[in-house]
């Protein structure tokens, strides 16, 4: 028998050891999402400085979001069949043709037959297309390198650490992602699994 304020017997012992680590884990926890969360508002303080920057191409060039995707897909991929594109984007054959019509009279994208099936159209980036998000990715590299440019060495040094363990778990992160899909143009447009099989238009040569 234990009486209060007597010594503390060992179930007494395991018992404040127990409640203990749990609190220290809570504790650990909610120092990481704090952590997170200061992390992840200074990126988007630090994204909205960089978008009061009117000399981006971006504002010059009137693209929605889903056209500039469109171009961002090409410019990472090469030329894609439409139906291949109307997958990564997320959106059926009719809705990808009405954006690539945009696209062509804005001197942005071609289409043309594929060499080895006619029914398949081909859609890929003009001379202008290339150069419009060139402009918009160089323009915010130039704008880290102004921004990288102002640190010490030992600044630096710290920013490449961060930034090699960020591309460490992006890499882990898709690998495990690629394991979860069937496919493969899923995972690299970065669409819930299943989506793009929804998505598929019937015939390819559609778009």
């Amino acid at each position: 028998m234990v009486f209060d304020g007597g010594p503390l017997v060992p179930s007494d012992i395991g018992r404040t050891r127990s409640s203990h680590q749990n609190v220290t884990k809570e504790q650990a926890l909610s120092e990481k999402e704090q952590l997170i969360a200061d992390i992840m508002g200074a990126q988007i303080r630090l994204q909205h400085l960089f978008a009061d920057d009117r000399s981006d191409p971006l504002f010059s060039s009137h693209l929605t979001m889903s056209q500039l995707k469109i171009l961002l897909l090409l410019a990472r991929h090469g030329t894609l069949a439409g139906g291949e594109l109307a997958r990564m984007v997320g959106v059926g054959a009719a809705a990808l043709s009405g954006m690539i019509d945009r696209l062509v009279v804005q001197d942005l994208v071609t289409r043309a037959e594929d060499a080895h099936d006619r029914r398949v159209r081909r859609i890929g980036l003009t001379k202008a297309g290339t150069e419009l998000i060139d402009g918009i990715i160089t323009a915010g590299m130039a704008k880290q390198r102004e921004l990288l440019s102002r640190l010490s060495a030992e600044e630096l040094t710290v920013v490449l650490q961060a930034t090699a363990i960020l591309l460490r778990e992006a890499g882990i992160a898709l690998q495990e992602a690629m394991t979860r899909y069937e496919n493969p143009v899923e995972a690299a447009a970065g669409l819930p699994a299943g989506l793009g099989d929804r998505a598929r238009p019937e015939r390819s040569g559609e778009v």
